[in-house]
């Protein structure tokens, strides 16, 4: 059999050419495959930045404080964040692009791990001083309820006091007299009664201030007028009209008191019935009794 070796040799470089292509071609899909997996790295690493500086954003907005200079620097930051991740949405994805933003993301996170440590830092504190806020305030209402019950004890116990210390008088007996020619004569004749005696004891009592007490008699004739009417006094919510006011030095001790009360001409002659008469030491009524006349 003879061979051409003409066609012998279009068969090598045939087979050298398929051969070749192959190759190109396992070379051309390794390639593809190589640069698409690296892109989608890439676009990977974008994505993974852009949720980073978003978290950074969210941060900031949960970070607010009241201190102005802090508000200010979180500000600041957080402009500096968004125009970063604006950039960074709008930069075709390529490795310098990655590399760049990677740096600026790292100098971002360092620039502001010391305003957010700040920031906790001035947190805690501040929760720190709430709390002792809230002891100091909760002991404050304690020493208000113990000082208001120590007043309110102390208003009874002096309550009691002055309702110890208050004047007291006892045996209480009335007369009627006829004054003629420098004699007293006692009598139960209306018209012929001048003069009204009224007799009592002021009684021993250590907590009553001693000194001079200013006593005060009001005789009442059967009509409901006062008798030798000298005048009034305002004790405030009351009004007392007086026939007689002596002054009488008292020592904490029992003390017979006698008091004479001289009728005017204006109540000659004195009116059948019963005249009541009644003592006060200032407002406070020590005592009364009566007589009656003929």
């Amino acid at each position: 059999m003879i061979v051409n070796p003409q066609f012998f040799n279009y068969r090598l470089i045939i087979g050298s050419l398929v051969a070749t292509i192959a190759v190109l071609c396992v070379f051309s899909f390794t390639s593809y495959q190589s640069i698409r997996t690296h892109q989608q790295f890439l676009e990977q690493e974008k994505h993974l930045m852009e949720n980073e500086l978003s978290q950074m954003i969210l941060r900031y907005d949960n970070s607010l404080t009241s201190n102005n200079l802090l508000s200010t620097q979180l500000e600041d930051a957080k402009r500096e964040t968004q125009v970063a991740l604006d950039s960074l949405k709008l930069m075709q994805v390529d490795l310098s692009v990655i590399s760049k933003f990677k740096n600026q993301v790292i100098n971002l996170k360092e620039k502001n791990n010391l305003l957010f440590f700040t920031i906790d830092s001035l947190k805690a504190i501040n929760h720190n001083l709430q709390k002792e806020k809230l002891l100091a305030y909760n002991e404050l209402q304690k020493e208000r309820l113990t000082n208001k019950k120590l007043s309110e004890e102390n208003f009874i116990l002096n309550k009691k006091l002055e309702e110890g210390a208050v004047l007291t008088a006892n045996s209480f007996k009335a007369k009627a007299v006829k004054n003629f020619l420098g004699k007293a004569i006692i009598t139960r004749k209306a018209s012929s009664t001048n003069q009204i005696d009224v007799s009592f004891t002021l009684v021993e009592n250590a907590l009553a201030e001693n000194g001079d007490k200013e006593l005060y008699v009001q005789i009442v004739n059967p009509k409901n007028n006062v008798v030798a009417d000298k005048g009034s006094i305002d004790f405030g919510n009351s009004l007392l009209i007086y026939s007689l006011k002596e002054v009488v030095n008292y020592q904490n001790n029992d003390m017979d008191v006698t008091l004479s009360i001289d009728t005017d001409n204006d109540d000659q002659p004195l009116t059948k019935g019963t005249y009541h008469i009644n003592v006060f030491h200032k407002n406070h009524h020590l005592g009364s009794t009566k007589i009656e006349l003929n």
